[in-house]
């Protein structure tokens, strides 16, 4: 029992404690949502996996190049600009393997509900 409190403890950090998900598991939650959506086959969820984990490594590699100089090494802009091209890549990638029916779909209703909720109030 101690040690499961001390698990629970430790990874319930009031505040804090957000870990940014690895390329693997962002794409194991696309994949799942668009199998449930629309049933895509083996072989073009393969090519659309191995796409998007490439690209979610080199955006994960280019926001720690440009992090490295510590907080506020960055302006908001320059961030917001590298943000948009990596979205924009994937949208790309997307629509590629999807429909545009499934497309519109996957804009308009599944993706909005991948992104994380923020409490009331702003959080603070």
């Amino acid at each position: 029992m101690a040690s499961l409190a001390i698990v629970l403890t430790t990874s319930a950090q009031p505040g804090g404690g957000f870990t940014r998900r690895t390329p693997e598991e962002r794409v194991a939650q696309i994949h799942q949502k668009l199998d449930s959506a629309f049933k895509l086959d083996a072989e073009t969820f393969t090519k659309l996996d191995t796409a998007l984990v490439v690209l979610y490594r080199a955006q994960d590699k280019r926001m720690e190049e440009l992090m490295a100089g510590g907080p506020g090494s960055v302006d908001r802009e320059t961030m917001m600009a590298e943000r948009k091209k990596y979205s924009d890549a994937q949208d790309e990638i997307l629509k590629a393997v999807l429909k545009e029916e499934e497309y519109t779909i996957w804009k308009e209703k599944i993706q909005p509900s991948m992104r994380p909720q923020r409490p009331p109030g702003g959080g603070n």
